[in-house]
């Protein structure tokens, strides 16, 4: 029989041994959570895309939408749409992050670095977005810890699910580890069409949102990566070095900004899109009506009240079409919109009768000319007496030989 206190150290020793064996198995678990690889038919998707896993990647998301597009550069240097994945929760309202605990979602620029990958999160995977850049700081914007995670609760987050957030989290790995410094990750309230634009002109984001825009545009137009920086408190975007993608960038701005005030100037309703708490996407909503458990929800009872539009400026009918009997009868002969006799009377040359008089008046209009021309140059001249001279001395005087007439 051990000695008691030799019986106490088997013991330490023996849960020591324990903890340090649950601990790696929960750090290969872990592990390989991290380092699970991209899905197969994933892969397949970027093979037929031109682009591989290796190739950097860059993120965007659409609040109102409830969605995560990933983007990946193909070796023509342009960035191609791969997959969308649907957010499981994001919180707050539509509109920038503004100070920690305001449950918002940022929208903006961001960049996300290798330090920034969280293997360990308590939310199965997750990368921090980079909430606040030097937009946010620039309007005292606080806060830190925005990430994009799994499970389906958010306190100012892109909750995305385990699984989801599993793969998103392979791509944006394989990416870094693969030479990428860092990967973009654009964050928009809504996509950045000109209907969505017109639609929110009155909301008090707009101005802001009309810089979101203006990226959003360039790398429509380009493909590229945005050159962001901030100047004065605003978004600034940096030309492209290729004149013909810049040139692109110029059309769309240009055929964009046409588009919203043609919508505007036709009627588009104007409306204010309010939240209790943020959103869901669909396709979640969709299995949890179904009795599907989407595990961890945050505040669901708000998800009943996402997304409520309020009118501020009701859309404006455009007048309906006349028909054409309608207007036929109102300009019709003997009403007050018929055209007058003489325009009634108004026959256009080609469909004329050809006029039997046409060529004598077109030689008398060549011949006229030349007779008073003849005559100007034989006009008669006079010596110092007032006599003629030159071809008209010797013409009768019409006045009569003896001049009497002059004389009375």
């Amino acid at each position: 029989m051990l000695p008691a206190k030799a019986g106490q150290l088997l013991r330490a020793a023996s849960l020591l041994v324990l903890c340090v064996w649950l601990h790696a198995g929960d750090a290969r678990a872990q592990n390989a959570k991290a380092e699970a690889p991209i899905p197969a038919a994933t892969l397949a998707l970027m093979s037929a895309k031109g682009t591989s896993a290796a190739a950097p990647v860059l993120f965007r998301a659409y609040k109102k939408e409830s969605e995560i597009e990933v983007w990946k550069k193909t070796a023509g240097g342009r960035f191609v749409h791969l997959k969308t994945f649907p957010i499981c929760r994001w919180s707050g309202q539509l509109g920038p992050k503004r100070k920690n605990g305001d449950r918002q979602t940022p929208e903006g620029f961001y960049s996300v670095a290798k330090g920034q990958m969280n293997p360990n999160s308590r939310y199965y995977l997750s990368f921090d977005v980079g909430y606040p850049n030097a937009f946010d700081r620039a309007h005292g914007g606080t806060g830190s810890a925005v990430m994009v995670h799994g499970v389906c609760s958010s306190m100012g987050c892109f909750a995305m699910t385990d699984q989801v957030v599993g793969e998103i989290y392979a791509i944006a790995r394989d990416a870094l580890a693969s030479g990428q410094a860092a990967f973009q990750f654009q964050s928009y309230p809504f996509r950045m069409t000109a209907a969505n634009m017109a639609r929110h002109r009155t909301d008090p984001n707009i101005a802001f949102w009309r810089q979101l825009k203006e990226g959003s545009d360039r790398f429509e137009a380009t493909g590229d990566e945005v050159q962001v920086s901030v100047e004065g408190g605003r978004y600034a975007f940096a030309p492209v070095k290729d004149p013909a993608k810049e040139r692109a960038v110029a059309i769309r701005r240009a055929a964009e900004e046409a588009r919203i005030a043609a919508l505007v100037d036709d009627g588009a309703a104007a409306v204010r899109t309010t939240y209790s708490d943020g959103g869901q996407n669909a396709f979640w909503a969709a299995l949890a009506s179904k009795g599907v458990s989407l595990g961890e929800v945050s505040r669901p009872e708000a998800l009943a009240y996402a997304g409520q539009e309020v009118v501020v400026i009701p859309a404006r009918r455009p007048a309906a079409p006349i028909p054409e009997a309608t207007w036929a009868a109102w300009i019709a002969p003997g009403t007050g919109l018929s055209f007058d006799r003489a325009s009634a009377r108004f026959v256009a040359a080609y469909e004329r009768a050809p006029d039997p008089f046409a060529p004598v008046a077109a030689t008398y209009a060549e011949t006229l000319p030349l007779l008073v021309r003849l005559a100007l140059d034989a006009a008669p001249s006079t010596d110092r007496a007032g006599h003629p001279s030159g071809a008209w001395a010797g013409m009768a005087n019409p006045l009569g030989t003896s001049g009497r007439l002059a004389q009375r």
